[in-house]
């Protein structure tokens, strides 16, 4: 553990406003400027392009195989966050995966509630099949709430009878829009960057009245059986901790192959802090050697 770049970061969260403190547009313009001061290496390829109708971006790093992808779903609550405040996050999977990246800014809530955000991402999956590119060299991967984005996109898709991709990656997912689960209380005050408070209330304006048991708006409660290999990673501060693990259990429970990676010291999405963080980008390249053993 490089405890001297995680206490570095621990006291940068620390300054931070909470989740929720501000108005709608300054937590957007907030997570994209935060996020954005990663800037992408002038070795990517960046293709903005239309997936049927939802906008998206081509991130392509060298030695991405032309006809590999990674549907990418950002994270942010389902009502913050964009390709802007994940590009570099983006690029960085390309780089590791050995396929190209494709981000896409899925509507966000309130304007777009659920179930808005599983029908872009799952628009834009089949986009994807459309254009030519084979299931088993797809994956679709995600952050936070869009890592329980990719779990219910992965589940609408098999419900729907549409051929699956070659694998899921669920980054810190916020799988449960209940906040039942008991990290959600038990480790709020180890957790630097999320607090219950924020993250419901922006859950609330995504269900938008619907029940937050509803499965593909918490796909903890979905039957995982017959999904494509996932890959799951928590940090043990997390108040997200338990979904998952849980979805972990679930998964192997219905015999689904599940790669878990958890990590006692660590907070939500540390992947993203790459640049300031040793472990951040050893996690990337664990998901880039995941993905480049699933495809194909």
């Amino acid at each position: 553990m490089s405890q001297a770049q995680l206490d570095k970061l621990l006291n940068i969260f620390e300054k931070m406003p909470t989740l929720g403190s501000l108005s709608l547009e300054e937590e957007r313009i907030n997570l994209d400027e935060g996020g954005a001061r990663f800037l992408v290496p002038d070795d990517v390829t960046q293709e903005v392009v239309d997936a049927d109708g939802v906008p998206a971006e081509f991130l392509v790093a060298p030695g991405a195989a032309a006809d590999r992808v990674v549907l990418y779903l950002h994270g942010g609550g389902y009502v913050i966050g964009s390709i802007k405040s994940h590009r570099y996050l983006m690029q960085n999977v390309s780089r590791f995966a050995g396929a190209k990246t494709l981000g896409l800014d899925y509507r966000l809530a309130p304007e777009n509630p659920f179930p808005a955000a599983v029908e872009d991402a799952t628009k834009a999956y089949q986009w994807l099949l459309a254009q030519g590119y084979k299931a088993k060299n797809i994956a679709i991967a995600g952050d936070s709430a869009g890592g329980g984005l990719t779990l219910a996109t992965l589940v609408n898709l098999r419900d729907q009878g549409i051929e699956l991709p070659a694998a899921g990656v669920l980054i810190s997912p916020w799988a449960d829009l209940t906040g039942e689960a008991g990290s959600v209380t038990t480790r709020v005050d180890s957790d630097p960057m999320v607090k219950p408070d924020g993250l419901y209330s922006l859950g609330a304006q995504y269900l938008n009245g619907v029940d937050a048991k509803t499965v593909l708006a918490s796909p903890v409660f979905a039957d995982m059986a017959g999904l494509p290999p996932l890959c799951i990673h928590v940090g043990g501060r997390e108040i997200l901790y338990d979904d998952a693990i849980t979805v972990a259990n679930k998964a192997r429970a219905a015999g689904v192959e599940v790669e878990l990676l958890d990590e006692p010291e660590l907070f939500h999405v540390w992947h993203a802090f790459a640049p300031m963080l040793e472990e951040g980008q050893q996690a990337v390249e664990s998901i880039g050697a995941f993905l480049q053993k699933q495809f194909g």
